[in-house]
């Protein structure tokens, strides 16, 4: 996560950040000095994917198919267009959750009550309509299996972010918002790891509906694993207040 935003952050340790705001505390997150600079790259750089994704899904939806476009990606466009009303709910949230992201790290932002009872709802509707949509997944089972699980962990983290920043419990809630985060952004991840597969199809012979599932699986992965290691190792430490440095990741 980087930039000057997330960076002006980063340069105030997690425990100077304990404004209340009048419900618990905020969603906002106050990232350690020492925040690893491939974390911060890899959040902007999925930020960046999963915009690009939705503003490519609201045209092709808008818009009538183009007669030269691969017979795969026509395909495609055609699923999420036999699903136009759900589609848009998800990923305009989705939209909407991702850009409002920066502000849980901005230092001017990152306590405000109106964020984060944006962010919360924002996050459950996401959630919700993930799981609508994974009931007649493109690519089977298999995607629809990694949906519920990855789902089912975002919304999960997303619950506990929640009653932490009510009960005042700022190290909890700032070390389960960022799990949510970076499982909610592992959609952005599967997208180069589907770029792969497209580029590829030709040699594996394989569709969307063979390799959705498995680039499903790798790129939620990648993101909550990547995460998880990081805040078992620096984590406990870096989102601790002094009295609390003991509590359970």
């Amino acid at each position: 996560m980087g930039g000057n935003s997330i960076s002006q952050s980063a340069s105030h340790p997690a425990n100077e950040d304990t404004e209340s705001t009048g419900q618990g505390t905020a969603a906002g997150i106050v990232l350690p000095a020492r925040f690893p600079l491939g974390l911060k790259v890899g959040f902007w750089f999925c930020m960046v994917i999963a915009v690009a994704v939705v503003i490519r899904r609201v045209v092709a939806l808008s818009t009538p198919p183009s007669p030269d476009a691969p017979p795969q990606l026509t395909g495609l466009d055609a699923y999420f267009a036999a699903h136009a009303t759900l589609t848009y709910v998800h990923i305009l949230c989705a939209l909407a959750f991702v850009l409002l992201l920066p502000m849980l790290f901005w230092r001017r932002t990152r306590n405000s009550v109106l964020l984060q009872r944006a962010i919360f709802p924002l996050g459950l509707i996401v959630g919700i309509t993930a799981y609508a949509m994974s009931v007649d997944a493109v690519g089977g089972w298999l995607e629809r299996a990694a949906v519920l699980f990855f789902n089912t962990l975002f919304l999960f983290a997303l619950y506990r972010a929640f009653m932490d920043a009510r009960a005042g419990n700022r190290p909890q809630q700032q070390r389960w918002m960022l799990r949510a985060i970076a499982i909610l952004l592992g959609i952005a991840t599967t997208r180069p790891v589907m770029g792969v597969f497209f580029a590829t199809s030709r040699l594996t012979n394989l569709t969307p509906a063979q390799f959705f599932g498995i680039a499903f699986w790798i790129g939620f992965s990648i993101n909550t694993l990547v995460m998880e290691l990081w805040l078992r190792k620096r984590g406990r430490a870096a989102f601790a207040w002094p009295r609390a440095a003991k509590e359970e990741v």
